[in-house]
């Protein structure tokens, strides 16, 4: 029973991690991302406004991941321009990417963590 408990416990602290590393790296690279940005695509930053003031990436707007529910008018005029989310580690990024696509923007990406850039 204990080797089985070694087990699970080992599998479930794996997995915990694999979670973690795949919750930092979105659907995009940094040179993509960096690509698209410089083509136009909005640069959208979903972490708390006391972390955007803390810093950001260049030309970034901040819109919290928590208001992205509410927040789809004052994106609508970007409906149909790239756009590029980002967060601290990616699970919030991933969030706002699911919003934003089940609102309808098409061309929404997932850079993931702020340090993929």
């Amino acid at each position: 029973m204990k080797l089985l408990n070694n087990v699970l416990f080992g599998g479930l602290a794996l997995a915990a991690v694999a979670f973690l590393l795949m919750g930092s790296r979105g659907d995009l690279a940094g040179q993509d991302a960096r690509a698209l940005v410089a083509n136009g695509a909005v640069l959208l930053d979903v972490r708390t406004p006391q972390e955007f003031a803390a810093g950001h990436l260049p030309g970034a707007m901040n819109v919290p991941h928590t208001e992205i529910t509410g927040t789809e008018s004052a994106l609508r005029q970007h409906k149909n321009a790239d756009i590029v989310v980002y967060c601290h580690s990616g699970r919030r990024s991933a969030h706002a990417v699911t919003v934003l696509r089940n609102a309808g923007f098409t061309k929404v990406h997932d850079l993931g963590a702020m340090s993929n850039w």
